[in-house]
């Protein structure tokens, strides 16, 4: 074990473990923990985290008084008009995140952490394809230049995947990278 640790580190392995559920037999595939794509859960649910921190690093072009901290963050954004997000992909991601509370409590009375682990992979999944809606459609981008109330909507949404990223992340024993390379 203490082989495979050095390899892959702690995170890798105590995701991979714990992206299962209790009665399966672990395989772990080392090739695709390695593997830097949708296919390795653990990097793509830290991925997910390290893309939302780094719109809010973009941000600051739209948004030059955005705060860097947190709590001075989310505070900044409590007021942010989420009226405007009526996209399907925006939407689904409100769905998901609103999921989160319950699924914890759930996860923990059933004693079954694979839960927290599938439903991050899932969050993470829903907000890369957003991501990636942006890329295709400018008007999907979560900073949009001339319109400083849809991007602070955006922005407000992103810090709830991310807030739920790093939260889920820690619950599972598991370091939410403020970026990757």
């Amino acid at each position: 074990m203490r082989e495979v640790v050095d390899e892959v580190g702690k995170d890798a392995v105590r995701f991979m473990m714990l992206y299962r559920k209790n009665d399966a037999v672990l395989d772990f595939d080392l090739a695709k923990v390695i593997e830097q794509s949708r296919d390795n859960p653990v990097f793509y649910v830290q991925y997910g985290h390290a893309r939302g921190r780094s719109v809010f690093r973009n941000a600051r072009e739209v948004v030059p008084d955005l705060p860097n901290e947190g709590t001075a963050r989310v505070t900044a954004l409590a007021t942010a008009p989420l009226d405007r997000l009526d996209d399907t992909g925006e939407l689904a991601l409100m769905r998901r995140l609103a999921l989160y509370p319950r699924l914890v409590e759930a996860a923990a009375l059933a004693h079954e952490p694979h839960r927290i682990a599938f439903y991050l992979y899932e969050l993470a999944s829903d907000f890369h394809a957003q991501w990636n809606r942006g890329k295709d459609s400018p008007h999907l981008r979560f900073i949009i230049q001339n319109d400083p109330q849809m991007t602070m909507a955006r922005l407000a949404l992103v810090q709830g995947v991310v807030t739920v990223l790093a939260s889920g992340l820690g619950v599972l024993g598991v370091e939410a990278p403020e970026e990757m390379r």
